[in-house]
């Protein structure tokens, strides 16, 4: 892989306990490299390693051996820390400051100031859906709420690498979707995305290929469609046969192949279903039941690649 943005080698974490014996192998030689505008899914069970391997990624914790690289230096390159956002599995939020404050103080950890942070902050409420909750305190905010300012707040700096931890967590399905739509765009526009997560739809949505880690090992990585493809099936889709056309078909492949096929009516996804039943049920400029509105688009500040 050309140019990789992320790359870690043989790393490894073992914590150890007071008398410095060790006590927990939390990840142990991890092998990755993630290219520029990949979105790469962190997979696994509790305790798999996930957490440890973002916290490595992130410089919030020391390698027992091996290396990591971002951007074509250490995590614990200050400078670096400047094209990086980052959002937590639990979204951290000063409770008294308002979402048009909680940007702007983001921002000004950046050197953001002015003209163009005020602008960043507008763009970005708009692209989440809060530009009508923007002077409310986010005390007063729902989950799914908390978790859109804070996808805006790792995204105030224009990071050319975003690690994501539960990102859609505590959204409507609505919500996800559009968080989705988002992560795509960002991909298409050159960044790269590090994203952790439990809802398996998600990531086999937004994802290009994943990692599954198991007890600190990585068990299976590679491109979701290598992955999940059934090599050994061939699946046929045919608009409105009639009864008498779906006999002969089937009896045609019972005789090519010695077998009946599998007949079945193909189903939307949930999340689909859901969606499109409330875009049908919402007029325009309708804020949705979560109290954000009905709208997916990126900062224009963002799309720059």
């Amino acid at each position: 892989m050309s140019n990789p943005i992320v790359t870690t080698t043989a790393l490894t974490k073992v914590f150890r306990d007071f008398w410095n014996r060790p006590k927990v192998h939390a990840l142990t030689q991890l092998d990755l490299s993630v290219s520029r505008g990949e979105v790469f899914g962190l997979l696994g069970p509790n305790g798999s390693g996930k957490s440890t391997t973002i916290k490595l990624l992130l410089g919030l914790l020391h390698p027992t051996s091996g290396s990591v690289t971002i951007l074509g230096s250490t995590p614990r390159n200050v400078a670096n820390r400047r094209h990086i956002g980052y959002l937590p599995e639990e979204s951290q939020l000063y409770q008294q400051l308002t979402a048009a404050e909680t940007l702007r103080f983001y921002g000004g950890l950046f050197g953001l100031k002015g003209v163009q942070l005020k602008d960043r902050i507008d763009q970005l409420l708009n692209m989440v859906g809060l530009t009508h909750a923007a002077d409310r305190s986010v005390g007063e905010f729902s989950k799914g709420m908390a978790r859109r300012i804070g996808l805006a707040q790792a995204l105030i700096n224009d990071p050319d690498l975003v690690i994501l931890d539960e990102p859609t967590a505590g959204l409507d399905p609505v919500g996800c979707h559009q968080i989705k739509d988002l992560l795509r765009a960002l991909a298409a526009r050159g960044k790269t995305i590090i994203l952790s997560s439990h809802l398996m739809a998600d990531v086999q949505d937004v994802c290009d290929r994943i990692a599954l880690l198991h007890n600190g090992r990585c068990l299976t990585e590679g491109a979701m469609d290598t992955l999940l493809s059934c090599r050994d099936r061939i699946r046929f889709g045919i608009n409105r046969p009639s009864p008498e056309q779906i006999d002969s078909i089937t009896a045609a492949i019972s005789k090519i192949c010695g077998t009946p096929p599998e007949i079945d009516n193909p189903t939307l996804a949930l999340e689909t279903f859901f969606v499109d039943a409330i875009a049908k049920a919402t007029t325009p400029n309708n804020r949705s039941p979560s109290g954000v509105s009905q709208k997916t688009q990126l900062a224009p500040f963002l799309r720059s690649p």
